[in-house]
Protein backbone atom coordinates (compact mmCIF):
# COMPACT_ATOMS: atom_id res chain seq x y z
CA UNK A 1 0.00 0.00 0.00
CA UNK A 2 1.43 3.60 -0.91
CA UNK A 3 1.21 6.11 1.63
CA UNK A 4 0.54 9.67 1.29
CA UNK A 5 3.34 11.35 3.27
CA UNK A 6 2.52 14.64 5.20
CA UNK A 7 5.26 16.06 3.81
CA UNK A 8 3.56 15.58 0.14
CA UNK A 9 0.05 16.27 1.51
CA UNK A 10 1.81 19.52 2.71
CA UNK A 11 3.38 20.37 -0.12
CA UNK A 12 -0.10 19.94 -2.70
CA UNK A 13 -1.72 22.36 0.27
CA UNK A 14 0.91 24.77 -0.16
CA UNK A 15 0.30 24.48 -3.82
CA UNK A 16 -2.90 25.00 -3.73
CA UNK A 17 -3.22 27.88 -1.19
CA UNK A 18 -0.28 29.54 -3.08
CA UNK A 19 -2.24 29.28 -6.20
CA UNK A 20 -5.37 30.43 -4.81
CA UNK A 21 -3.66 33.75 -3.52
CA UNK A 22 -1.80 34.50 -6.59
CA UNK A 23 -5.03 33.99 -8.44
CA UNK A 24 -6.83 36.34 -5.79
CA UNK A 25 -4.05 38.98 -6.01
CA UNK A 26 -4.71 38.93 -10.13
CA UNK A 27 -8.25 39.06 -9.92
CA UNK A 28 -8.30 42.21 -7.66
CA UNK A 29 -5.90 44.03 -9.48
CA UNK A 30 -7.77 42.99 -13.13
CA UNK A 31 -11.09 44.22 -11.32
CA UNK A 32 -9.51 47.29 -10.58
CA UNK A 33 -8.62 48.54 -13.57
CA UNK A 34 -10.39 51.72 -14.60
CA UNK A 35 -11.62 52.46 -18.39
CA UNK A 36 -9.01 55.23 -18.81
CA UNK A 37 -6.56 52.71 -18.42
CA UNK A 38 -7.94 49.93 -20.78
CA UNK A 39 -8.84 52.62 -23.43
CA UNK A 40 -5.04 53.63 -22.98
CA UNK A 41 -3.42 50.29 -23.40
CA UNK A 42 -6.06 49.43 -26.65
CA UNK A 43 -4.48 52.88 -28.66
CA UNK A 44 -1.28 52.11 -27.91
CA UNK A 45 -1.83 48.69 -29.13
CA UNK A 46 -3.36 50.25 -32.31
CA UNK A 47 -0.71 52.82 -32.59
CA UNK A 48 1.88 50.07 -32.85
CA UNK A 49 0.51 48.31 -35.79
CA UNK A 50 -1.47 45.68 -33.88
CA UNK A 51 -4.97 45.66 -35.37
CA UNK A 52 -5.14 42.43 -36.68
CA UNK A 53 -8.36 41.14 -34.36
CA UNK A 54 -7.74 37.79 -32.62
CA UNK A 55 -11.54 36.38 -32.87
CA UNK A 56 -13.51 36.14 -36.06
CA UNK A 57 -16.83 37.46 -34.47
CA UNK A 58 -14.99 41.02 -33.89
CA UNK A 59 -15.60 41.62 -37.54
CA UNK A 60 -19.17 41.99 -37.36
CA UNK A 61 -21.01 44.57 -35.87
CA UNK A 62 -20.43 48.43 -34.95
CA UNK A 63 -16.17 49.35 -35.42
CA UNK A 64 -15.93 52.66 -33.77
CA UNK A 65 -13.96 53.56 -30.87
CA UNK A 66 -16.59 53.27 -28.68
CA UNK A 67 -17.49 49.81 -29.88
CA UNK A 68 -13.49 48.59 -29.97
CA UNK A 69 -13.27 49.99 -26.41
CA UNK A 70 -16.27 48.40 -24.95
CA UNK A 71 -14.97 45.29 -26.58
CA UNK A 72 -11.18 45.92 -25.33
CA UNK A 73 -13.07 46.08 -21.41
CA UNK A 74 -14.73 42.68 -22.34
CA UNK A 75 -10.97 40.83 -23.16
CA UNK A 76 -9.36 42.66 -20.23
CA UNK A 77 -12.15 41.61 -17.91
CA UNK A 78 -12.28 38.09 -19.17
CA UNK A 79 -8.61 37.46 -17.85
CA UNK A 80 -9.48 35.63 -14.55
CA UNK A 81 -12.35 33.27 -15.99
CA UNK A 82 -10.23 32.64 -18.90
CA UNK A 83 -7.24 31.73 -16.91
CA UNK A 84 -8.83 29.13 -14.71
CA UNK A 85 -10.86 28.06 -18.12
CA UNK A 86 -7.90 26.38 -19.81
CA UNK A 87 -6.34 25.16 -16.58
CA UNK A 88 -9.41 23.36 -15.73
CA UNK A 89 -10.20 22.04 -18.89
CA UNK A 90 -7.06 21.09 -19.75
CA UNK A 91 -6.23 18.77 -16.24
CA UNK A 92 -9.86 17.42 -16.87
CA UNK A 93 -9.03 16.27 -20.02
CA UNK A 94 -5.72 15.23 -18.83
CA UNK A 95 -8.01 12.94 -16.28
CA UNK A 96 -10.37 11.52 -18.81
CA UNK A 97 -7.55 10.60 -21.24
CA UNK A 98 -5.71 8.96 -19.16
CA UNK A 99 -9.11 6.15 -18.08
CA UNK A 100 -9.61 6.03 -21.89
CA UNK A 101 -6.15 4.82 -22.10
CA UNK A 102 -6.70 2.65 -19.36
CA UNK A 103 -10.51 1.22 -21.10
CA UNK A 104 -8.31 1.11 -24.29
CA UNK A 105 -5.47 -1.51 -22.43
CA UNK A 106 -8.96 -4.10 -21.30
CA UNK A 107 -10.42 -3.84 -24.02
CA UNK A 108 -7.22 -4.97 -25.67
CA UNK A 109 -6.96 -7.16 -23.06
CA UNK A 110 -3.25 -5.83 -23.01
CA UNK A 111 -0.91 -7.64 -20.42
CA UNK A 112 2.21 -5.36 -19.92
CA UNK A 113 0.03 -2.49 -18.67
CA UNK A 114 -1.62 -3.81 -15.38
CA UNK A 115 1.28 -3.33 -13.09
CA UNK A 116 0.11 0.35 -13.41
CA UNK A 117 -3.66 -0.42 -13.20
CA UNK A 118 -4.06 1.37 -9.71
CA UNK A 119 -1.80 4.61 -10.89
CA UNK A 120 -3.86 5.12 -13.46
CA UNK A 121 -7.28 4.76 -11.22
CA UNK A 122 -5.90 7.17 -9.32
CA UNK A 123 -5.37 9.93 -11.56
CA UNK A 124 -8.71 9.12 -12.79
CA UNK A 125 -10.50 9.88 -9.38
CA UNK A 126 -9.57 13.65 -10.38
CA UNK A 127 -12.44 13.89 -12.67
CA UNK A 128 -15.70 14.74 -9.94
CA UNK A 129 -13.15 17.68 -8.51
CA UNK A 130 -12.07 18.78 -12.23
CA UNK A 131 -15.76 18.52 -13.32
CA UNK A 132 -16.83 20.49 -10.55
CA UNK A 133 -14.55 23.20 -11.61
CA UNK A 134 -16.12 23.19 -15.11
CA UNK A 135 -19.87 23.12 -13.90
CA UNK A 136 -18.92 26.25 -11.63
CA UNK A 137 -17.28 28.42 -14.53
CA UNK A 138 -20.44 27.09 -17.01
CA UNK A 139 -22.66 28.65 -14.34
CA UNK A 140 -20.56 31.63 -14.20
CA UNK A 141 -20.70 32.01 -17.98
CA UNK A 142 -24.57 31.28 -18.53
CA UNK A 143 -25.38 33.91 -15.73
CA UNK A 144 -23.39 36.28 -17.77
CA UNK A 145 -20.98 36.77 -14.84
CA UNK A 146 -18.29 36.09 -17.39
CA UNK A 147 -18.41 36.64 -21.31
CA UNK A 148 -15.56 33.35 -22.29
CA UNK A 149 -18.42 32.86 -25.11
CA UNK A 150 -19.36 35.55 -27.33
CA UNK A 151 -22.04 33.24 -28.72
CA UNK A 152 -24.05 33.70 -25.21
CA UNK A 153 -24.96 37.01 -25.83
CA UNK A 154 -28.61 37.40 -26.78
CA UNK A 155 -28.06 40.78 -28.42
CA UNK A 156 -25.84 38.94 -31.30
CA UNK A 157 -28.63 36.31 -32.52
CA UNK A 158 -31.73 38.84 -31.87
CA UNK A 159 -33.00 40.28 -35.57
CA UNK A 160 -32.73 43.64 -35.95
CA UNK A 161 -30.28 43.81 -33.16
CA UNK A 162 -27.56 46.20 -34.34
CA UNK A 163 -25.02 43.46 -33.45
CA UNK A 164 -26.92 40.58 -34.98
CA UNK A 165 -24.73 37.93 -36.61
CA UNK A 166 -26.18 35.81 -39.13
CA UNK A 167 -23.41 33.09 -38.70
CA UNK A 168 -24.36 32.97 -34.95
CA UNK A 169 -27.60 33.08 -35.56
CA UNK A 170 -27.40 29.64 -38.27
CA UNK A 171 -25.52 28.05 -35.09
CA UNK A 172 -28.17 28.77 -33.12
CA UNK A 173 -29.60 25.50 -32.77
CA UNK A 174 -26.85 23.99 -30.94
CA UNK A 175 -24.73 27.13 -29.75
CA UNK A 176 -27.79 28.04 -27.20
CA UNK A 177 -27.25 28.40 -23.20
CA UNK A 178 -29.84 25.57 -21.97
CA UNK A 179 -28.70 22.83 -23.98
CA UNK A 180 -24.75 24.24 -23.51
CA UNK A 181 -25.49 23.47 -19.69
CA UNK A 182 -27.33 19.80 -20.21
CA UNK A 183 -24.67 18.82 -22.23
CA UNK A 184 -21.59 20.06 -20.29
CA UNK A 185 -23.43 18.18 -16.97
CA UNK A 186 -23.59 15.39 -19.47
CA UNK A 187 -20.24 15.23 -19.95
CA UNK A 188 -18.96 15.77 -15.62
CA UNK A 189 -21.63 13.63 -14.55
CA UNK A 190 -21.21 10.09 -17.16
CA UNK A 191 -17.19 10.73 -17.09
CA UNK A 192 -17.38 10.96 -13.03
CA UNK A 193 -19.70 7.63 -13.23
CA UNK A 194 -17.03 5.79 -15.46
CA UNK A 195 -14.35 6.76 -13.16
CA UNK A 196 -16.12 5.20 -10.12
CA UNK A 197 -17.65 2.44 -11.83
CA UNK A 198 -14.28 1.35 -13.14
CA UNK A 199 -12.50 1.74 -10.33
CA UNK A 200 -15.55 -0.24 -8.56
CA UNK A 201 -15.43 -3.27 -10.91
CA UNK A 202 -11.26 -3.58 -10.95
CA UNK A 203 -11.72 -3.69 -6.94
CA UNK A 204 -14.27 -6.62 -6.91
CA UNK A 205 -12.13 -8.77 -9.49
CA UNK A 206 -9.74 -8.15 -6.58
CA UNK A 207 -11.68 -9.37 -4.47
CA UNK A 208 -13.73 -12.14 -5.94
CA UNK A 209 -10.96 -13.02 -8.47
CA UNK A 210 -14.14 -14.40 -10.90
CA UNK A 211 -13.69 -14.36 -14.73
CA UNK A 212 -17.27 -12.63 -14.61
CA UNK A 213 -16.45 -10.13 -13.14
CA UNK A 214 -13.63 -9.33 -15.11
CA UNK A 215 -15.60 -9.97 -18.32
CA UNK A 216 -18.14 -6.75 -16.88
CA UNK A 217 -14.97 -5.04 -16.33
CA UNK A 218 -14.25 -5.46 -19.51
CA UNK A 219 -18.04 -4.01 -20.98
CA UNK A 220 -18.04 -1.34 -19.25
CA UNK A 221 -14.25 -0.25 -20.21
CA UNK A 222 -15.60 -0.88 -23.56
CA UNK A 223 -18.57 1.50 -22.59
CA UNK A 224 -16.66 4.53 -21.36
CA UNK A 225 -14.45 4.17 -25.29
CA UNK A 226 -17.90 4.95 -26.24
CA UNK A 227 -19.17 7.51 -24.27
CA UNK A 228 -15.43 8.89 -24.59
CA UNK A 229 -15.71 9.23 -28.30
CA UNK A 230 -18.55 11.32 -28.41
CA UNK A 231 -17.79 13.33 -25.00
CA UNK A 232 -14.70 14.44 -25.77
CA UNK A 233 -15.47 15.74 -29.27
CA UNK A 234 -18.12 17.40 -28.05
CA UNK A 235 -16.58 18.96 -25.32
CA UNK A 236 -13.73 20.47 -27.22
CA UNK A 237 -16.83 22.43 -29.62
CA UNK A 238 -18.26 23.45 -26.18
CA UNK A 239 -15.54 24.39 -24.27
CA UNK A 240 -12.71 25.29 -26.79
CA UNK A 241 -13.85 25.80 -29.98
CA UNK A 242 -17.15 27.92 -29.56
CA UNK A 243 -14.82 30.90 -27.73
CA UNK A 244 -14.25 31.73 -31.50
CA UNK A 245 -17.25 31.18 -33.26
CA UNK A 246 -17.25 32.18 -36.58
CA UNK A 247 -14.06 29.21 -36.69
CA UNK A 248 -14.03 25.56 -36.58
CA UNK A 249 -12.06 22.75 -37.89
CA UNK A 250 -12.61 19.23 -38.08
CA UNK A 251 -9.41 18.35 -36.87
CA UNK A 252 -9.99 19.95 -33.98
CA UNK A 253 -11.54 17.42 -31.75
CA UNK A 254 -8.28 15.31 -32.38
CA UNK A 255 -5.67 18.03 -31.91
CA UNK A 256 -7.45 19.07 -28.54
CA UNK A 257 -7.58 15.33 -27.44
CA UNK A 258 -4.44 14.15 -28.32
CA UNK A 259 -2.78 17.03 -26.36
CA UNK A 260 -4.46 15.91 -23.30
CA UNK A 261 -3.74 12.31 -24.08
CA UNK A 262 0.00 12.94 -24.27
CA UNK A 263 0.62 14.81 -21.03
CA UNK A 264 -1.97 12.14 -19.88
CA UNK A 265 1.08 9.19 -20.49
CA UNK A 266 3.41 11.88 -19.16
CA UNK A 267 1.42 12.03 -15.58
CA UNK A 268 1.14 7.90 -15.46
CA UNK A 269 5.16 8.43 -16.10
CA UNK A 270 5.93 10.63 -13.55
CA UNK A 271 3.66 8.67 -11.18
CA UNK A 272 4.70 5.31 -11.71
CA UNK A 273 8.26 6.10 -11.50
CA UNK A 274 7.81 7.91 -8.17
CA UNK A 275 6.39 4.95 -6.85
CA UNK A 276 9.37 2.88 -8.20
CA UNK A 277 11.93 5.41 -6.78
CA UNK A 278 10.04 5.11 -2.80
CA UNK A 279 9.80 1.19 -3.09
CA UNK A 280 6.09 0.75 -3.64
CA UNK A 281 5.90 -0.31 -6.75
CA UNK A 282 8.99 -2.49 -7.65
CA UNK A 283 7.49 -4.67 -10.14
CA UNK A 284 7.26 -1.88 -12.69
CA UNK A 285 10.48 -2.11 -14.78
CA UNK A 286 12.65 -0.77 -17.59
CA UNK A 287 10.32 -2.42 -19.71
CA UNK A 288 7.03 -0.76 -18.61
CA UNK A 289 8.99 2.12 -18.81
CA UNK A 290 9.99 1.77 -22.21
CA UNK A 291 6.12 1.36 -23.44
CA UNK A 292 4.93 4.14 -22.00
CA UNK A 293 8.25 6.16 -23.62
CA UNK A 294 6.83 4.71 -26.88
CA UNK A 295 3.32 6.03 -26.12
CA UNK A 296 4.81 9.54 -25.08
CA UNK A 297 6.31 9.88 -28.43
CA UNK A 298 3.84 8.30 -30.51
CA UNK A 299 1.10 10.86 -29.37
CA UNK A 300 3.50 13.72 -29.42
CA UNK A 301 4.27 12.86 -33.37
CA UNK A 302 0.19 12.27 -33.57
CA UNK A 303 -0.30 16.00 -31.99
CA UNK A 304 2.29 17.39 -34.47
CA UNK A 305 0.34 15.88 -37.05
CA UNK A 306 -2.92 17.50 -36.12
CA UNK A 307 -1.57 20.70 -35.78
CA UNK A 308 0.23 20.78 -38.77
CA UNK A 309 -2.61 19.62 -40.92
CA UNK A 310 -4.91 21.94 -39.57
CA UNK A 311 -2.53 24.83 -39.73
CA UNK A 312 -1.46 23.83 -42.98
CA UNK A 313 -5.13 23.82 -44.41
CA UNK A 314 -6.74 26.15 -43.22
CA UNK A 315 -3.15 28.70 -44.33
CA UNK A 316 -3.12 27.22 -47.90
CA UNK A 317 -6.74 28.36 -48.33
CA UNK A 318 -6.19 31.63 -47.24
CA UNK A 319 -10.00 32.35 -46.61
CA UNK A 320 -9.80 35.39 -44.44
CA UNK A 321 -12.60 34.51 -42.18
CA UNK A 322 -10.78 31.17 -41.19
CA UNK A 323 -6.91 32.03 -41.37
CA UNK A 324 -8.11 34.85 -38.87
CA UNK A 325 -7.67 32.40 -36.34
CA UNK A 326 -4.04 31.80 -36.87
CA UNK A 327 -3.49 35.28 -37.82
CA UNK A 328 -4.28 36.95 -34.95
CA UNK A 329 -2.33 34.35 -33.11
CA UNK A 330 1.14 34.90 -35.22
CA UNK A 331 0.55 38.56 -34.57
CA UNK A 332 -0.62 38.96 -30.50
CA UNK A 333 1.32 35.53 -29.61
CA UNK A 334 3.62 35.04 -31.44
CA UNK A 335 5.79 34.56 -28.27
CA UNK A 336 3.83 31.22 -27.09
CA UNK A 337 2.09 29.63 -30.65
CA UNK A 338 5.10 28.79 -32.88
CA UNK A 339 7.86 28.07 -29.93
CA UNK A 340 5.24 25.58 -28.05
CA UNK A 341 6.22 23.39 -31.14
CA UNK A 342 9.63 23.08 -29.86
CA UNK A 343 8.91 21.20 -26.67
CA UNK A 344 5.84 19.82 -27.98
CA UNK A 345 7.70 17.84 -31.19
CA UNK A 346 11.26 18.53 -31.46
CA UNK A 347 12.17 17.83 -27.96
CA UNK A 348 10.43 14.88 -27.76
CA UNK A 349 11.60 13.88 -31.56
CA UNK A 350 15.09 14.46 -30.96
CA UNK A 351 15.67 12.56 -27.39
CA UNK A 352 12.66 9.86 -27.55
CA UNK A 353 13.69 8.41 -31.22
CA UNK A 354 16.08 6.07 -29.55
CA UNK A 355 14.54 2.93 -28.12
CA UNK A 356 17.55 2.52 -25.40
CA UNK A 357 16.92 6.03 -24.29
CA UNK A 358 13.44 5.09 -23.23
CA UNK A 359 14.61 3.16 -20.16
CA UNK A 360 16.22 6.01 -19.08
CA UNK A 361 14.46 6.74 -15.58
CA UNK A 362 16.22 10.17 -15.92
CA UNK A 363 15.58 10.85 -19.54
CA UNK A 364 11.55 9.82 -19.75
CA UNK A 365 10.74 11.96 -16.50
CA UNK A 366 12.42 15.09 -17.91
CA UNK A 367 10.89 14.53 -21.06
CA UNK A 368 7.30 13.96 -19.07
CA UNK A 369 7.76 17.09 -17.01
CA UNK A 370 8.11 19.21 -20.97
CA UNK A 371 5.22 17.56 -22.27
CA UNK A 372 3.18 18.66 -19.72
CA UNK A 373 4.58 21.75 -19.77
CA UNK A 374 4.41 22.46 -23.30
CA UNK A 375 0.91 21.46 -23.61
CA UNK A 376 -0.58 23.28 -20.63
CA UNK A 377 0.90 26.16 -23.19
CA UNK A 378 -1.21 24.67 -25.78
CA UNK A 379 -4.29 24.65 -24.29
CA UNK A 380 -3.30 28.24 -23.47
CA UNK A 381 -3.16 29.37 -26.66
CA UNK A 382 -6.51 27.63 -27.08
CA UNK A 383 -8.29 29.57 -25.03
CA UNK A 384 -6.68 33.04 -24.33
CA UNK A 385 -6.85 34.70 -27.48
CA UNK A 386 -10.27 34.44 -28.15
CA UNK A 387 -11.27 35.47 -24.45
CA UNK A 388 -8.55 38.07 -23.60
CA UNK A 389 -6.70 39.05 -26.98
CA UNK A 390 -3.95 40.70 -26.87
CA UNK A 391 -4.34 42.50 -23.40
CA UNK A 392 -2.34 39.57 -21.83
CA UNK A 393 1.37 40.69 -21.80
CA UNK A 394 0.07 42.42 -18.19
CA UNK A 395 1.25 41.41 -14.44
CA UNK A 396 -2.38 40.68 -13.75
CA UNK A 397 -2.73 37.77 -16.44
CA UNK A 398 0.54 36.53 -14.97
CA UNK A 399 -0.75 36.34 -11.71
CA UNK A 400 -4.21 34.92 -12.59
CA UNK A 401 -2.07 32.46 -15.37
CA UNK A 402 0.04 31.21 -12.47
CA UNK A 403 -2.43 30.78 -9.57
CA UNK A 404 -4.89 29.03 -11.80
CA UNK A 405 -1.90 26.72 -12.39
CA UNK A 406 -0.91 26.39 -8.87
CA UNK A 407 -4.32 25.98 -7.43
CA UNK A 408 -5.38 23.28 -10.15
CA UNK A 409 -1.65 21.11 -10.09
CA UNK A 410 -2.29 21.32 -6.03
CA UNK A 411 -5.37 19.85 -6.15
CA UNK A 412 -5.13 17.65 -9.08
CA UNK A 413 -2.15 15.95 -7.07
CA UNK A 414 -4.18 15.92 -3.86
CA UNK A 415 -6.66 14.15 -5.41
CA UNK A 416 -4.58 11.96 -7.03
CA UNK A 417 -1.79 10.48 -4.58
CA UNK A 418 -4.78 10.58 -2.00
CA UNK A 419 -7.07 8.21 -3.82
CA UNK A 420 -3.66 5.79 -4.38
CA UNK A 421 -3.04 5.63 -0.84
CA UNK A 422 -6.50 4.17 -0.77
CA UNK A 423 -5.97 1.68 -3.57
CA UNK A 424 -4.18 -1.52 -3.61
CA UNK A 425 -1.06 -0.93 -5.85
CA UNK A 426 -1.17 -4.49 -7.25
CA UNK A 427 -4.62 -5.81 -8.76
CA UNK A 428 -3.74 -9.46 -7.46
CA UNK A 429 -7.45 -10.19 -9.40
CA UNK A 430 -6.51 -9.49 -12.67
CA UNK A 431 -6.16 -12.66 -14.80
CA UNK A 432 -2.99 -10.92 -17.06
CA UNK A 433 -0.97 -9.94 -13.46
CA UNK A 434 1.43 -12.79 -14.11
CA UNK A 435 1.90 -11.59 -17.64
CA UNK A 436 2.54 -7.84 -16.74
CA UNK A 437 5.16 -9.18 -14.05
CA UNK A 438 7.08 -11.28 -16.23
CA UNK A 439 6.85 -8.85 -19.25
CA UNK A 440 10.02 -8.19 -21.26
CA UNK A 441 10.16 -5.41 -24.68
CA UNK A 442 11.63 -8.27 -27.22
CA UNK A 443 13.62 -5.62 -29.01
Amino acid sequence: MYSFSPKLKSASIILLVVGLVLFAVGFFMNKGMSTEKIEHMMEALHASGHTAPTHSSEMVGPQDHEAHLKHAELQVHNSPLAAIHFVAVFFFGVSCCVLFFYCIQHAAHAGWPIIITRVMEAIASYIPWGGAILIIIMILNITHNGHLFHWMDPELTREGSPEFDVILFEKKRFLNIPFYAVRTIIYVVGASFFAWKLKAMSKKVDETKSRVDYQYLYRWAVGYIAFFGFASAAWAWDWLMSIDPHWYSTMYIWYSMVSCLSSGIAVIILLSVFLKKNGFLPQFNDNHLHDLGVFLFATSMLWTYTWFAQFMLYWYANVPEEVNYFFGRFEHYSSTFLPMLIVNFVLPLLVLVSSSIKRNYKVVTTMAVIVICGHILDYFNMVMPGTVGPYWKTPEVLLLVLGSILFVAGLFMFTVLSALAKLKLIPTGNPYLHESEIYEYPF
